[in-house]
């Protein structure tokens, strides 16, 4: 996530509380903090927040930074059968007798 998309995610944040607070109280900070929603200032800033809320919509579809196909297929393009510690071996087949004994 770059800088810009954290920052539009912080503004996007912002106008979620703001939609909040005028949901559960009546009470639009965005309004009462620039003098009404008619100032030019709190326009502008509402249109920041609805830009920012278009800058995010990628953010849906974009996979984690620390997730990798690697993660989950092996070198044959199939998927690993890992629990959360170690490989399940059990389940790909290669915990037979004979490779067992290799570890004794």
């Amino acid at each position: 996530m770059t800088a810009f998309q954290r920052i539009a995610l912080i503004l996007v944040i912002i106008g979620a509380l703001n939609w909040g607070l005028i949901g559960f109280f009546n009470f639009d900070f965005i309004a009462g903090a620039f003098g009404g929603q008619d100032t030019a200032l709190a326009r502008i800033l509402y249109g920041i927040v609805g830009l920012s809320g278009l800058v995010v919509i990628p953010l849906l579809f974009e996979r984690a930074n620390n997730v990798t196909d690697d993660d989950y297929l092996d070198a044959n393009h199939t998927l690993k059968y890992g629990t959360e510690f170690s490989e399940d071996k059990s389940l790909t087949g290669e915990n037979t007798v004979e490779n067992n004994r290799e570890d004794i």
